[in-house]
């Protein structure tokens, strides 16, 4: 028993990952700016032209509370992933830092919650792409079939029914599925040629939400600011306070919806091993995505609430409706531009986190050892990449958005609790360890972050979120305890050429 105790919470060495990050076998290309605008890919976009209309409608213009708050929980997150990421310089972000302080079994846990921040996430986003791109090749006089245009997978009866699917009548978002896939090869070309397409992106999207704050700021009015927060708190039971389809109230439900906006900001540390200077980018690179993340946020969010009553708010395409007392048709098409590019980098944003997560672990041998193999061209995982792509698009084809956010969400909010926790630990077991950046007032702030994350997980989701969530843990526990556990050593990781490289 305690061997088996030993080998479940066996940690690596951080001076050992160390020295591992000084391998070259992934390409050093990135800079502080790159992790900036990947982080800045994975959060702007997707989250907050999805979010925003529903945040409305369920908190009022109490909506920029709910931002504030999801913000404020990232941000003391945000804090403890610079600070362990520039001393770990090492690809793999949450999961790594777990395995370097609480141990295997962690690390496993936290790795298969960032399949729920980085791959399903990227599922919806392509949705979103599809549906606007849709509108436009509708404008053109192009419009896809029914049962090509949307995600709809009819099921009457138990899901785990094979005969409960209606295939006749569910539909598939092909669009969706081809964007992923397109992805998907653009990543596998190279780690340069994908940030520099989503710095482009970036630029794109920033662009457009900028117009919407200045256009919609001149029909702002203060009196739309009056019932502020027409439903409360909300319902602040544990595990009832989710936000479903049709039912969206209350501030802290709301914060733990819209807080899928702020996933992604920690996307630039996966790409750790592929920076110049990974010491001084980091911390640069999560940090400055989410405060410039959050200014946007709630500048956005101001200008909708005021320029529009907020009972008035539309689910969907809510800024477009907000602009449309201005009869300027240039507008629509800056917005719709976009969320074309907010969706295109977040989806790309994300898919490069997963695959970065996928190929750490399998480096370490949670994974098999091929998914972790570098093509000798690229100097990327091939591999991994298109085989994550194929899983993403299937996710995007056929399972509709709303039952993939809070899933997103609820991995997001464990892997944000386990980093701060993380810092916690290194701090009194390795206090002289060389920290370029150091968290501020440790202790309470990272205590605030484990506080918080968790008070939005058990607050804020339902507790069918979180059914779901530990039954695909027990499946992935089954698969660990099948292969991780017996293959994957920590002490095996030294500072040596990747034995995995394309011979």
């Amino acid at each position: 028993m305690k061997v088996f105790g030993n080998r479940l919470f066996a940690t690596t060495s951080v001076e050992a990952l160390r020295e591992q990050s000084k391998n070259k076998i992934l390409r050093r290309a990135l800079t502080a700016r790159d992790l900036a605008s990947i982080g800045l890919g994975t959060m702007i976009g997707g989250g907050i032209f999805t979010t925003i209309g529903t945040g409305v409608k369920g908190a009022g213009p109490a909506v920029i509370v709910s931002y504030l708050l999801a913000g404020l929980t990232s941000f003391f997150a945000a804090l403890c992933y610079a600070e362990l990421g520039a001393m770990v310089p090492v690809a793999g972000s949450a999961y790594t830092y777990a395995y370097a302080t609480l141990g295997k079994l962690a690390a496993w846990i936290i790795g298969f919650a960032l399949i729920f921040e980085y791959g399903i996430s990227a599922a919806p986003v392509a949705q979103q792409f599809s549906a606007a791109m849709q509108d436009v090749l509708k404008s053109a006089g192009f419009t896809v079939p029914a049962w090509a245009s949307a995600s709809n997978l009819v099921i009457k009866g138990d899901w785990w029914n094979p005969a409960a699917y209606d295939l006749a009548h569910s539909q598939a978002d092909v669009v969706a599925a081809l964007f992923v896939l397109g992805l998907s090869v653009l990543l596998s070309i190279g780690i340069r040629e994908s940030a520099t397409a989503n710095n482009i992106f970036v630029v794109l999207k920033i662009s457009a939400l900028l117009v919407f704050i200045v256009a919609g700021a001149t029909l702002f009015h203060a009196s739309n600011l009056t019932d502020f927060h027409p439903y409360g708190w909300g319902k602040l039971t544990p595990f009832g306070g989710a936000v479903e389809a049709d039912q969206p109230f209350g501030i802290i439900p709301i914060a733990a919806y819209v807080f899928f906006s702020y996933i992604g900001f920690d996307t630039a540390t996966t790409t750790a091993e592929e920076c110049k200077n990974p010491q001084r980018d980091i911390p640069y690179g999560v940090i400055g995505a989410l405060a410039i993340g959050t200014l946007i946020y709630c500048a956005t969010a101001i200008v909708l609430v005021g320029a529009v009553p907020w009972a008035h708010v539309p689910a969907k395409n809510p800024l477009v409706y907000a602009l449309a007392p201005l009869h300027l048709p240039i507008l629509t098409w800056i917005i719709t531009m976009g969320v074309l590019a907010g969706t295109t980098s977040v989806a790309l944003s994300s898919l490069l986190g997963q695959t970065r997560i996928f190929y750490v672990m399998a480096r370490d041998r949670m994974l098999p050892p091929v998914v972790a193999k570098v093509h000798p061209r690229f100097r990327t995982p091939v591999i991994t990449t298109m085989v994550t792509g194929v899983i993403v698009a299937l996710l995007a084809l056929i399972v509709p958005l709303n039952q993939l956010l809070n899933l997103v969400n609820i991995g997001t909010l464990i892997a944000f609790i386990v980093v701060c926790a993380g810092v916690l630990f290194l701090r009194k077991r390795k206090p002289d360890l060389p920290r370029t950046f150091r968290v501020p007032f440790v202790p309470l702030f990272p205590i605030l972050g484990i506080v918080m994350s968790a008070f939005l997980a058990i607050f804020g989701l339902s507790h069918t979120t979180w059914i779901w969530f530990i039954i695909a843990l027990a499946v992935g526990l089954v698969f660990f305890f099948s292969y991780g556990f017996w293959k994957s050593d920590p002490r095996a990781i030294v500072a040596t050429a990747d034995p995995l490289e394309y011979e």
